[in-house]
């Protein structure tokens, strides 16, 4: 079986380059986007203009927006989807994120209020119900949030949570110590750091994470490495040792998650073929994952993902419906790819 359980269906800050990739997502699902005029011809901009103006209209909670994904994903062999969002793109959680990330009036600071104004931009009610809708019209989709995790905000977030009802909870790690370590803009503060210290913390996040209670799986377990800012893997093979024994005794699973693979300067998917091996051997269950923000990404590398945990010793992959874990065997047809 495949499955592709994290994927987005919208990210701010909103940009010239967010609507020119838009713009060619659009031209790439959208079955009459080359077939009006000839391809870059004046009359073909003025149609794919329209297209992208149809789509700012209605937003990314548009039936039409999200029957992309589900069409992609299909034609790629996705059998079982679990769609999620961030929840720093909605209002209710904002004073979560308020209370834990850095926010004063150091240019670090500054940037990220920035950032939240831009990508927290509405109520996740329409989002529970454009996803609640395809399940009722029978696409095969969980729903589910990706959460951040902050030490001490275990309450703030079981009380926030305890509101909705979702299929699975995702969680997950971008900041340490309020710095949001995968903002591009935030890179600098990578220099200068002891980066063997840098990752001890990142995996003593993330088990206090998995020890919470409030996650179904614990995604791309080493992001931290998505600048290429890593040390010596043989000094992070102890590390790997500790996070997979927690997670296997929480009981939650975790992820392979192609997306820092091609979207981000790494080039390598979360975790590492090493960190993967170590979490095969202490058994700990896995989902896949593209990590897509667009719908013609859905699925990217999932095919070399199954083969590497083939690989790795994998011979099943979970989902999450209502809360409960289920199993189903790795996709045999997806034994291939690079190492």
């Amino acid at each position: 079986m495949k499955v592709d359980f994290h994927f987005h269906l919208e990210e701010g800050p909103y940009s010239a380059s967010w609507l020119g990739r838009t713009a060619r997502a659009l031209e790439h699902v959208h079955p009459q986007a080359g077939e009006a005029a000839e391809p870059h011809s004046l009359a073909w901009a003025g149609g794919l203009a329209e297209l992208l103006r149809d789509r700012m209209e209605k937003g990314c909670f548009s039936e039409e927006w999200l029957g992309y994904y589900f069409a992609e994903g299909k034609a790629r062999g996705i059998e079982r989807f679990g769609m999620v969002d961030h929840l720093y793109r909605f209002t209710e959680f904002r004073s979560y994120y308020e209370s834990h990330i850095v926010m004063d009036d150091t240019p670090l600071g500054r940037m990220q209020r920035y950032w939240l104004d831009r990508v927290c931009v509405g109520s996740i009610e329409p989002f529970l119900q454009a996803v609640r809708h395809a399940k009722r019209a029978g696409y095969p989709v969980s729903l589910g949030v990706e959460a951040d995790f902050f030490p001490g905000g275990e309450a703030e977030l079981r009380r926030l949570l305890a509101h909705y009802e979702l299929d699975y909870v995702i969680g997950s790690v971008h900041f340490l110590d309020g710095w949001g370590f995968d903002n591009p803009e935030a890179q600098y503060m990578f220099e200068g750091k002891d980066l063997a210290a840098l990752y001890k913390q990142l995996f003593a996040t993330v088990q206090s994470a998995a020890a919470s209670g409030l996650f179904h799986i614990i995604a791309h377990l080493d992001n931290l490495k998505v600048f290429n800012f890593r040390p010596d893997e043989s000094v992070l093979l102890p590390m790997y040792e500790e996070v997979a024994a927690a997670l296997k005794k929480a009981g939650v699973a975790t992820e392979i998650n192609t997306g820092l693979a091609y979207r981000y300067p790494v080039k390598e998917a979360c975790p590492s073929p090493a960190f993967l091996q170590v979490l095969a051997k202490h058994g700990v269950p896995v989902t896949m994952s593209s990590d897509a923000h667009f719908p013609d990404d859905i699925g990217t590398l999932l095919d070399e993902a199954a083969g590497l945990l083939a690989r790795s010793g994998y011979t099943e992959i979970v989902y999450f419906e209502g809360g409960k874990r289920f199993h189903a065997p790795l996709e045999p047809n997806c034994d291939k790819g690079a190492e």
